[in-house]
């Protein structure tokens, strides 16, 4: 069989070019949280799935220099949100696209908890609330794994999904 493909193929993949391929894949719009000493935080989470079922592990990929990863560290937890459409707002909160910092950005939405306390959105699609197992750092990214404890989720709602740089 031949090499068949429609990429480049060369080891000098540039950020953009990495970045824009990335975008091809419809991923939900994710927020993860942590409830930290100094309050809630969290950030869009672009990588966030699943590791195993026995036992029940997700995994999420943390940029090195986000500002919610003390409070990670600090409280040994972190929840996934899968969020709803019509959440773009909250998106818009987490992912930089106001001037929101830190707890602010918990204005957008209701906001409860599950078993760590770290705060989950009422309304999501899917909530993973977890405590932190491993942290594994590669590259300038933090891989946090963390052993599910509690799920939470509306199975009625629609999912807010993300591709190629805007909402499907």
């Amino acid at each position: 069989m031949g090499s068949e493909g429609t990429g480049v193929g060369n080891a000098d993949i540039d950020i953009g070019s990495f970045w824009k391929a990335v975008g091809n894949r419809a991923v939900a719009a994710t927020v993860v949280t942590a409830r930290g000493s100094a309050g809630p935080a969290g950030f869009l989470g672009l990588s966030a799935t699943h590791v195993c079922a026995d036992p029940p592990t997700m995994l999420v990929s943390i940029d090195a220099r986000t500002s919610a990863l003390g409070a990670i560290r600090d409280s040994k937890h972190f929840a996934i949100n899968y969020l709803p459409r019509g959440a773009e707002g909250v998106v818009d909160h987490f992912s930089g696209k106001t001037d929101l910092k830190g707890p602010d950005r918990f204005e957008a939405g209701k906001w409860s908890y599950l078993a760590t306390g770290a705060p989950v959105f009422d309304g999501a699609v899917g909530v993973f609330d977890c405590t932190l197992e491993e942290v594994i750092e590669r590259h300038g990214t933090i891989i946090a794994l963390g052993r599910v404890v509690a799920i939470g989720g509306d199975a009625d709602a629609d999912p807010l999904v993300y591709f190629r740089g805007g909402y499907l």
